[in-house]
């Protein structure tokens, strides 16, 4: 009976429908979660969609500076948006996503994590 060698290069990597799988499944555990604890205060001192480069925004208590507004994804009834926002004192970026028909029910707050992952984060308040 021959046994088939690994190469080298395939050695501890998966494969991109089981890494798809495994985020998938990640994501829906951190969504259900944050469903049920969607207890979030917003105080709005203007409409979300006139937030602009060099605003603040403050998050749990902690300010973070508008960087950029942008749409991320058009859909066919609504627009996907993103604040770029950064920690001034530690300079780390975040993402505030929103749908602009919907911008109440569906704010999330993401921290990049590497170079191109956000990850979605917990938070109680939001304010601008």
């Amino acid at each position: 009976m021959a046994v088939k060698k690994k190469s080298k290069k395939s050695e501890g990597k998966i494969s991109e429908k089981e890494l798809k799988k495994e985020l998938d499944d990640i994501e829906e555990k951190f969504e259900g979660a944050n469903e049920a604890e969607k207890e979030i205060t917003i105080k709005a001192s203007k409409p979300i969609s006139k937030i602009k480069k060099g605003d603040k925004v403050k998050v749990d208590g902690v300010e973070y500076e508008v960087d950029n507004h942008y749409v991320l994804m058009n859909h066919p009834s609504n627009n996907e948006m993103a604040i770029e926002v950064f920690n001034p004192k530690t300079d780390a970026d975040y993402q505030i996503r929103y749908f602009d028909d919907q911008a109440e029910r569906t704010i999330g707050f993401y921290e990049l994590q590497g170079e191109i992952m956000f990850v979605k984060k917990l938070f109680k308040k939001i304010e601008w």
